[in-house]
């Protein structure tokens, strides 16, 4: 009897049965792809569950968070602080998105003719990417009203809302105890909603990962093996490095962050949302020693501001596009090319085919690109989107406690602790932590 439960002992974590799920769809979508693309709904279903939580947690941590600091300086700092930070690593990500794709060329000797391609075949995403657009994206944060925000789930509505509310309840300060006492409350209950939905996460990894390899098949990768391979390897070489020096100067290992994250980032892989973990990772944030208030209000942010991953891709996939085309740009053309990824990276979705229809808004933007050209990538962006989320998913975790140590409040003993995976020891400074 003892060497079965020795057996199915690490099968109890949950990432070893993500492990599991995504090996099986990796399995059924190779063996049985008509099978596999009938499991879609597994992976779909299981993104909505999250999806439906994320709203009323972002609320009552962002509230309360707020409610207990009472100092809407310190609001406005941090915000402040977290958007100089998202646009130094976006542009970073940007310029080495566009490096790479100078150097390897990954669309050279394909020859398409624009001609030829059918345009009919992206119109979905070319009309969704036409809301990235100057004022209508700012507009696009304004819910009409504050059930809007929550019923559509847009991340920088609930945001906007969240805040506003959490500056008048600081304002009012001890007369709405009570109800800061209940938001609380209800954040926890939903907390616990997500820790009941998570095990299905399995489910949901096994089914879009199926889904995914049936649909498009291993094969589909082969003509664009090259760009594939590279944008995979510029996204590890950039949270090695890029983030890796950033988390040095936080004062931990970037290779023990993305240990403490395993479980998330396998359901992120699985799954290709980094939204589907969004709830977990804000509870891990503050196991880490980052304030809520901090953990509330740059997660959030960073889910539309701070998308290392997609902008990578952006440049890289539409350099492949021109190079794919025989589209000559000059220089002085590829840095106007920043310019505008500068704004329509920023609008691009944390959910499944969101950095699609963004790379869809910036050709359009461009003038010289032919939209119709995003065919040549329909068949890989599956596969491409897995790596966007992950690189995405690990930038905001580490902006998360890079603003909180910017801040002077990252818990550093409590980082540590929990990065080791024992539990702190003694109180420490958050000001200055232990000694280095």
């Amino acid at each position: 009897m003892k060497g079965p439960r020795v057996l199915l002992f690490p099968l109890r974590s949950l990432y070893a049965q993500v492990l599991c799920g995504v090996a099986a769809g990796v399995a059924l979508g190779a063996l049985r792809p008509e099978w596999a693309v009938a499991c879609k709904p597994l992976g779909d279903g299981f993104v909505r569950l999250i999806r439906m939580v994320i709203a009323p947690i972002i609320f009552a941590t962002v509230v309360v968070g707020m409610a207990r600091m009472r100092d809407m300086k310190k609001v406005g700092r941090v915000g402040l602080k977290a958007l100089v930070y998202f646009e130094i690593l976006t542009t970073v990500a940007l310029v080495i998105g566009l490096a790479v794709g100078r150097l390897v060329a990954p669309g050279a000797g394909i020859n398409a003719d624009a001609r030829t391609l059918d345009p009919h075949l992206v119109d979905s995403y070319v009309a969704a990417g036409k809301k990235f657009g100057g004022a209508d994206f700012f507009l696009n944060v304004i819910p009409s009203t504050v059930g809007e925000a929550f019923a559509t789930g847009d991340i920088l509505q609930v945001l906007l809302v969240s805040i506003l509310v959490g500056m008048a309840v600081a304002r009012l300060g001890a007369r709405v105890t009570r109800v800061v006492d209940v938001i609380d409350e209800l954040g926890q209950v939903f907390l616990r909603v997500v820790a009941v939905v998570m095990r299905l996460a399995p489910i949901g990894a096994f089914g879009a990962m199926a889904f995914t390899i049936g649909k498009y098949g291993l094969a589909t990768l082969l003509p664009l093996a090259k760009l594939v391979g590279a944008f995979y390897l510029t996204s590890a070489l950039f949270v090695l490095v890029v983030l890796g020096l950033v988390a040095r100067w936080v004062g931990f290992s970037i290779l023990s962050f993305l240990r403490f994250i395993r479980e998330e980032l396998l359901i992120v892989l699985g799954t290709s949302s980094s939204e589907s973990v969004l709830p977990r990772m804000l509870t891990k944030m503050e196991r880490l020693g980052c304030p809520p208030s901090v953990v509330g209000l740059v997660l959030p942010m960073g889910y539309s501001f701070n998308l290392d991953g997609t902008s990578i891709y952006l440049t890289m996939a539409t350099l492949f596009v021109a190079q794919a085309l025989n589209i000559a740009l000059p220089l002085g053309e590829q840095v106007a090319l920043l310019a505008v990824l500068l704004l329509t990276s920023k609008g691009a979705a944390a959910v499944t085919g969101g950095g699609f229809v963004t790379l869809a808004a910036t050709l359009s933007a461009t003038g010289r690109l032919p939209t119709a050209g995003l065919s040549l990538l329909l068949g890989v962006d599956r596969f491409m989107s897995e790596a966007r989320a992950v690189t995405n998913l690990v930038g905001n975790g580490v902006a998360t406690l890079a603003i909180a140590r910017w801040e002077g409040e990252l818990d550093r003993e409590a980082m540590r602790a929990a990065l080791a995976g024992r539990a702190p020891t003694t109180a420490s400074d958050p000001q200055r932590g232990p000694a280095d």
